[in-house]
């Protein structure tokens, strides 16, 4: 999800919550205490020089049960970012805090916003030697190909 996508949301939202994939919900006093652009730039296996560039949200739980972040102050946010760090329209990148900060892609399903598992990936399989997924087959179902039969001379 990009800043734009976020903020047309937030436009017509009733409140901001955040679920994880697995259905738990964020708890409802959780704060935004970062927004931020996060650059890296690296080399990956290959020899590739690539560069990323993320807006990143940070959910914090605190012990404050009397705020809760509203869909308009979550908007003032952004816009105060917007204008002091010249984000674009990036892409947004969460961290929330599990058994380690977790990063987390972000969705919205119309009711809460959605915190989506990342994964790693080679990004030069084709220049480090990762093979391709074989198809795995079920040596039963050969049986049938082309009318092959056990015995039939045909393997």
């Amino acid at each position: 999800m990009t800043i734009k996508q976020i903020k047309n949301y937030l436009e017509t939202a009733e409140n901001v919550s955040f679920q994880l994939q697995n259905g738990t919900l964020v708890p409802e006093h959780f704060h935004i205490t970062e927004v931020g652009i996060i650059t890296k730039q690296f080399i990956d296996c290959g020899g590739t020089i690539r560069n990323e560039k993320v807006i990143n949200f940070q959910l914090w739980n605190a012990n404050d049960f009397e705020h809760r972040l509203n869909p308009q102050k979550l908007l003032n946010i952004i816009a105060l970012s917007e204008k002091i760090l010249e984000l674009g329209d990036l892409e947004i990148e969460v961290e929330y805090q599990s058994d380690t900060i977790g990063k987390y892609d972000l969705d919205f399903d119309g009711e809460n916003f959605i915190l989506l598992n990342k994964q790693t990936n080679c990004l030069a399989s084709d220049k480090c030697g990762i093979p391709n997924e074989k198809l795995r087959i079920n040596m039963a179902d050969l049986v049938n190909v082309n009318n092959c039969k056990p015995g039939g001379g045909c393997c």
